[in-house]
């Protein structure tokens, strides 16, 4: 039962390293978009593509902390003792993102709106980055029983890099979806303006991927191992087929392929890295068994998920596709003084 849990885990990962991720990269676009004249546009888009779905992302979060700390106590207590600070770090991140970005557009004074804006928008960069920070303590087998609250789990190379594939492949994600939106919303010029910064992305998530593979040889031989062989290995193939099929579809006018194609390349790299850890939570020192919780514990938690995912997963992909068709548009100030003239 405790694999089956653990499967379970990695998707919900993988999950919210799609879904979140591209909430994530469109803060990064929107902190990169330039001054407030040259950024006005990319920045409308980015609020009307992110308002209707933004939030309900982070299901996927609270998913993978409910079953970490109940299915994986072990795991779950050396985790946050080991990665107390980036933890701690993305959480703030997370809370300052969301209050930014909810008090950014009714802000009646520029200066406000201005800092509302910055505080969305680094805390886009800033949360992914300490998220992967998190990954990459795990995956190099630092998170031990006997690693202390310090900087020495999280402060190396494999870390550090997870982190940056983290912004880069969430840029990449964002970048792919904001282009896709810019065509749905009508804005032509700001479609080649995001699949430009698409290309860019997926140019640096694919440097990074290499990178880290190499470092890894040395820094998280067991992961390297399983990134190179097997299960594993199958997974970073479909990773870099996807990303050759995101770059020809991204270099069109984009559509729900080059988001498919997209998402494919991110969720394949996380599976990847999932495989690559069997039979470990945290290679080499701790397996799933070791540090999953009591059966009887499992065994609930697997049926409260498969609730949960029959009335869950309907909803949220209902919610999506409202969204991308259209049907989730806010109404403007003439749709309001419509609808009163029509009831006066």
């Amino acid at each position: 039962m405790a694999g089956v849990i653990a499967v379970v885990l990695l998707l919900a990962v993988t999950a919210y390293a799609c879904a979140g991720g591209t909430d994530y990269g469109a803060g990064f676009w929107d902190l990169v978009a330039g001054g407030t004249r040259r950024g006005k546009r990319p920045r409308w888009l980015i609020d009307h593509a992110m308002a209707p779905v933004w939030e309900v992302n982070n299901v996927w979060l609270i998913f993978v902390l409910v079953i970490l700390w109940t299915g994986f106590p072990v795991f779950f207590e050396r985790l946050f003792l080991a990665m107390w600070l980036p933890l701690a770090l993305a959480a703030v991140g997370t809370v300052l993102r969301g209050a930014g970005f909810a008090l950014r557009k009714p802000a009646r004074r520029l200066a406000g709106r201005r800092l509302y804006g910055a505080v969305f928008a680094v805390s886009s960069l800033l949360t992914p980055f300490f998220l992967g920070v998190v990954a990459g303590g795990v995956a190099s087998g630092r998170v031990t029983a006997d690693a202390g609250p310090s900087a020495d789990a999280w402060a190396h190379p494999v870390p550090v890099l997870f982190g940056l594939l983290a912004v880069a492949t969430a840029a990449l994600l964002g970048g792919v979806f904001l282009a896709a939106d810019a065509r749905r919303f009508g804005a032509p010029d700001l479609d080649g303006y995001f699949r430009r910064r698409a290309l860019a992305a997926l140019g640096s998530v694919a440097v990074l991927a290499v990178i880290t593979l190499v470092v890894a040889h040395g820094d998280a031989p067991h992961v390297w191992h399983g990134l190179t062989h097997g299960v594993g290995l199958f997974f970073v193939v479909v990773a870099a087929v996807g990303s050759l099929a995101t770059a020809w579809l991204v270099r069109r006018p984009s559509g729900a392929w080059s988001r498919i194609a997209a998402v494919t390349v991110v969720a394949s790299a996380v599976i990847a890295w999932g495989m690559a850890q069997r039979p470990y939570l945290v290679p080499t020192s701790l397996t799933v068994a070791d540090g999953a919780g009591a059966n009887t514990t499992l065994r609930w938690l697997g049926l409260v998920t498969l609730v949960a995912l029959v009335l869950v997963l309907p909803a949220v992909a209902l919610l999506y596709w409202l969204d991308t068709h259209g049907e989730l548009e806010s109404l403007t100030d003439a749709d309001l003084r419509s609808g009163t003239g029509d009831q006066g």
